[in-house]
């Protein structure tokens, strides 16, 4: 913690937070887009955008297991360096409610073989961003292991059949502002100071965050957090996702219990019980300190978080992380304990040429977490680069560069040296 004299100055611009779309002056003038529906393995719809200019042996492949951003700002920078494009949406894409990891690696696998099997291509490199990265890194680690060996079992209990399914190993993998995993991420900032869960206007004043007898400071200064403050937090955070975690086991359990009985004797009422998947919120999920305490971790963020300056207004607010799941989405996604999907448990399985660059400026993965993932990641052939930026690769600060085309120049360079363009 820095006293006032050392407190590093506090950055209150929040341009380009949302910047994730192309720029579409940067499209190659003769590229094709062709839009092809897939049926997955296990009968899902999946959707893919393939980018060509004609002629490409390499295809690089972008998927988010939440969001489908088919103008992703990659797109033409990648283009640009001779190899195709293809952006693929989840089975659920915006939606959580559906989404599983476990069935979004199944999603990415059609994409996978009809890139090899009927459009040709010789080559694809997974390129993850943000949430893309774990993704990707999952796919990998369950690609690379025997049929046999591959996780049988969700979170939540659901048989996965991943040994059934067709996993065409890549050959590299692009992470770019690649955060530690979905729950992971989310462990650090869901507000622990939640009393009740139904109502998420009560509040524990003593693990508040925002208020100013715990450290917390509006911009443009910066909030000043005590180390016994930061670590009661912490484990109250980690206390809250095992709530929530028992809760959705609970319902798993019930569900099962319902389903085993209808085995025996059928009646509605089991039937019932056995179909209820009832859908719950989690409110006040975007309450990380790092976001407001500028000291903690120095970086060249900007004060604030994804979703803006204002911490109100993105805690208490509709939008944000995690506001409407299911059970089983809760475990496979969101839960730092029950998912699969964080580069902890997968990246040290990721055996592939890997390019991992980090954004100088982000505010959703901080110096110490980009450490980790480059740690992680078990390939002997990897390269690390930093880029000035915000979580989406945008200037923090009025005349600094475009790290989105320098992201991209290091992608293009990144590809061509290793034989991939």
């Amino acid at each position: 913690m820095s006293d006032s004299k050392t407190k590093p100055k506090v950055a209150v611009t929040t341009a380009g937070l949302r910047g994730t779309t192309w720029n579409a002056e940067r499209l190659p003038k003769d590229v094709k887009i062709s839009i092809h529906p897939l049926a997955t393995s296990d009968g899902a719809a999946v959707t893919g955008y393939l980018f060509s200019r004609g002629g490409e042996k390499t295809v690089v492949c972008a998927m988010h297991p939440r969001e489908l951003t088919v103008t992703q700002y990659l797109v033409p920078e990648v283009l640009q360096g001779g190899c195709a494009v293809w952006v693929q949406g989840s089975r659920s894409p915006n939606n959580d409610l559906r989404l599983e990891h476990e069935t979004a690696i199944i999603d990415l696998a059609a994409g996978q073989c009809f890139l090899r099997d009927v459009a040709g291509f010789e080559r694809t490199v997974l390129q993850g961003t943000s949430g893309g990265g774990p993704l990707a890194t999952f796919y990998c680690q369950q690609a690379g292991r025997a049929a046999g060996d591959r996780i049988a079992l969700s979170p939540a209990g659901r048989p996965t059949k991943l040994a059934d399914v067709t996993m065409p190993m890549p050959d590299g993998v692009i992470l770019v502002s690649c955060h530690l995993g979905q729950g992971k991420l989310l462990i650090n900032c869901i507000d622990p100071a939640v009393i009740d869960e139904q109502d998420p206007t009560q509040i524990d004043k003593s693990l508040f965050a925002f208020n100013r007898d715990n450290g917390f400071r509006p911009s443009p200064e910066s909030a000043t957090y005590s180390p016994e403050f930061l670590a009661r937090y912490r484990a109250a955070q980690r206390e809250r996702v095992a709530r929530i975690d028992a809760f959705a086991k609970e319902i798993v359990a019930r569900r099962a219990a319902a389903r085993k009985r209808l085995k025996e004797a059928r009646n509605q009422t089991d039937a019932i019980a056995a179909a209820y998947s009832p859908i719950f919120q989690v409110w006040r999920t975007d309450a990380d300190p790092r976001c407001f305490d500028l000291s903690l971790e120095p970086s060249d963020r900007a004060y604030g978080t994804l979703w803006g300056a204002n911490p109100i207004g993105s805690n208490f607010g509709s939008v944000g992380f995690a506001r409407n799941c299911t059970a089983e989405s809760w475990l496979s996604n969101w839960s730092a304990l029950s998912s699969n999907a964080s580069m902890e448990a997968c990246a040290p399985d990721l055996k592939l040429p890997v390019l991992m660059i980090e954004y100088t400026g982000d505010n959703s993965v901080f110096p110490s977490e980009a450490d980790a993932i480059y740690g992680f990641i078990g390939s002997t052939d990897k390269v690390r680069k930093k880029v000035h930026g915000n979580h989406h690769g945008r200037p923090i600060a009025d005349g600094a560069p475009n790290g989105q085309l320098i992201a991209g120049e290091t992608i293009r360079d990144w590809l061509t040296s290793k034989s991939l363009a």
